[in-house]
């Protein structure tokens, strides 16, 4: 069998525009709050708690730590949830169209704990069999344990698995664990991949 993985940010999903607002909900600007927001943004995937993440990202960017309440958070959170939901139409296409001919899918994301529960509601997600998100096993890619992980969930030989992502080092990593890996270029790319076997 062989199973077609997917990443979720920036392939499956539309690259977040959320950035403006949650820079304006922690009153900093948007030049200081972008490189705190993506510097942090590892250890957030690999399990952080929300409050541990975006105090963190107060800090680094210079914003008042005492306004980094629970209500704050929440909101932060929330925000950062919507960035990441719009789904880009192309790739939903091909899900579905993947799904429909019953192909094998899984999800494996760098995703923290708080995305990985709204992603587990949303209707696209029944088309996985298996989901893999960072936060739930304390590890990341392009980390070695996060694709044995995967394929042992899968019951499957990493050569059995097609892989798309949008990071390159994430790429290599997948090609090191013996994943058949392709850097995300669009929809119609993967479709002619997965066409060509």
């Amino acid at each position: 069998m062989t199973w077609i993985v997917f990443d979720y940010g920036e392939v499956l999903c539309a690259r977040t525009e959320a950035l403006p607002r949650l820079a304006t909900r922690l009153g900093v600007p948007l030049a200081d709050f972008e490189p705190a927001y993506w510097g942090n943004r590892d250890v957030y995937d690999r399990g952080a708690a929300d409050e541990t993440y975006w105090k963190a990202v107060a800090a680094g960017a210079g914003a008042d730590l005492d306004t980094v309440d629970l209500g704050a958070v929440e909101d932060l959170t929330r925000l950062d949830i919507e960035g990441w939901s719009r789904l880009d139409p192309a790739s939903t296409a091909l899900l579905d169209d993947l799904a429909r001919d019953g192909a094998s899918l899984a999800l494996l994301s760098n995703a923290p704990a708080s995305f990985a529960r709204f992603a587990e509601r949303q209707p696209w997600a029944r088309h996985f069999h298996t989901r893999v998100f960072s936060a739930d096993v304390g590890c990341a890619k392009p980390d070695p344990d996060i694709f044995a992980l995967l394929t042992d969930r899968l019951g499957a030989a990493p050569s059995d698995c097609v892989f798309f992502d949008d990071r390159r080092s994430n790429v290599v990593g997948a090609r090191a664990a013996g994943l058949r890996a392709h850097l995300w270029q669009g929809a119609q790319a993967a479709r002619q991949r997965l066409a060509g076997g």
